[in-house]
């Protein structure tokens, strides 16, 4: 199970950072299914995306606290933010440029940045990502 979870988080890091490798010429978002490990969509960034990102950054409330934040089933949303955000808050003060968006199945959604330093950080926050997900045509 320890093996599994650590399988998963590099997968997570590899296949976002190496994404992230071509960043200056891949702005679009990437819709992961965790289950498949497999990208299902792939479309550009637009300002109602970019909007209701900030929304979600803005309301971030507290941390998440699994031992295995990552879940083996559901969906992870990688969104680019263009211009980069200054995200200052009591657990990170960092300029970023993407955020994760992860959708478990069975859990309230949460997400996912790093920090200059590829620290990690997962973070709880209130905002119903509805319109989000409509407007990337995602089911909801």
């Amino acid at each position: 199970m320890l093996q599994k979870m650590l399988l998963s988080i590099v997968f997570v890091f590899f296949f976002f950072n190496l994404s992230g490798v071509n960043a200056e010429s891949n702005k679009n978002i990437e819709i992961m299914d965790i289950e498949k490990n497999k990208i299902i969509k792939v479309t550009p960034i637009d300002s109602n995306i970019q909007l209701e990102t900030e929304k979600i950054i803005k309301e971030i409330n507290g941390v998440v606290k699994a031992f295995k934040p990552i879940p083996d089933k559901g969906y992870m949303i990688k969104i680019p933010l263009e211009p980069s955000y200054q995200l200052e808050n009591r657990w990170i003060n960092a300029l970023i440029d993407e955020v994760i968006l992860i959708i478990p199945e069975t859990e309230n959604p949460f997400l996912l940045t790093f920090d200059d330093e590829n620290n990690s950080y997962f973070f709880t926050f209130p905002v119903k990502i509805d319109k989000l997900l409509k407007t990337l045509e995602f089911p909801i």
